[in-house]
């Protein structure tokens, strides 16, 4: 029996062009992107479509147009009915659209607001992010702890065995950097990014975010969507709320989440969105599932309708 899992993803996927063939070949795709614009009241299609790419770049921008181009091929797709779901970071709005716990617009107008909010807290308090390859978790933790004696930094993302992002203060994640090499990691390299995004620099972006989730309609779920924070499925609309605010400063458990995923039956995981970053993981993580996606419009022709 086949189990379908869709997947989204976050920071990272946006190219410049991301969804223009869409947006010409489908009538319902230039909809939504309109009803975007509409709802944003700028044109964050034109960012989409043409950039320039360091605009398409800031985060307050990054953000809507991965979710935007996520939730374009979601409505392409709905023959293909997934039995759970997960995202990457803002992803997981995209998840929980998906869902039915959010409406379209509301989790737009949360995800930019997101973006404003993680990009202020980044010009605020400058901090950075290194990816660590061929080190256990364990190992990472103790690194972490040892170099926060130098400034904050704690494991930001656990993407798959033997890759995780560390994120915090400049200082700290150098620090971090240095021991993981000395420790015999494989790879240690800096990110380029806006700040130390799922570490306590992010906290003022944490209370701003809360403000706005407290005021917006959540619904359960009416499929599992698996928490970047537990890695676990949730349902419950007051744990969705809670798990949103947590998510913005604590780690993205992407691996385990996987690994819960196929614990609980799914077979198929089908990328919806941008790039293949996380058909990446998932195969490195289960090579036992298909893992596939979906982005441009000729890989939407065999199954939209």
């Amino acid at each position: 029996m086949t189990t379908i899992a869709f997947v989204f993803p976050g920071q990272g996927s946006q190219y410049v062009g991301m969804g223009r063939d869409l947006y010409q070949q489908s009538a319902n795709a230039r909809a939504i992107f309109e009803r975007a614009d509409s709802v944003l009241g700028f044109s964050l299609s034109k960012i989409c479509f043409e950039g320039p790419e360091d605009e398409l770049r800031q985060t307050r921008n990054t953000q809507p147009a991965i979710f935007l181009h996520s939730m374009v091929v979601a409505a392409a797709l709905e023959d293909l009915e997934p039995q759970m779901v997960a995202g990457h970071s803002l992803g997981e709005y995209s998840a929980l659209v998906a869902a039915g716990a959010i409406s379209f617009e509301d989790a737009l107008r949360i995800v930019r607001l997101r973006g404003e909010l993680m990009q202020r807290a980044g010009e605020m308090n400058k901090g950075t992010m290194a990816a660590v390859v061929g080190l256990e978790p364990e190992a990472i933790e103790t690194v972490c702890a040892e170099a926060s004696a130098a400034g904050i930094v704690q494991p930001a993302n656990f993407n798959s065995p033997g890759q995780i992002v560390i994120s915090g203060s400049v200082d700290g994640v150098h620090n971090a950097m240095e021991l993981a090499k000395h420790r015999g990691a494989k790879l240690v390299k800096e990110l380029v990014v806006s700040g130390a995004f799922h570490s306590p620099l992010m906290e003022s972006a944490k209370e701003g975010l809360k403000a706005a989730l407290d005021k917006t309609e959540l619904r359960d779920a009416s499929i599992p969507v698996y928490a970047n924070v537990t890695a676990e499925p949730v349902r419950r609309a007051s744990d969705i709320r809670e798990l949103l605010y947590k998510q913005v400063t604590s780690p993205v458990r992407w691996e385990g989440l996987v690994r819960n995923m196929v614990r609980d039956g799914a077979t198929v995981f089908y990328e919806i969105g941008p790039g293949k970053v996380l058909q990446g993981l998932i195969k490195r993580t289960e090579s036992g599932v298909q893992a596939g996606g979906f982005d441009k419009y000729t890989d939407l022709q065999p199954v939209a309708r």
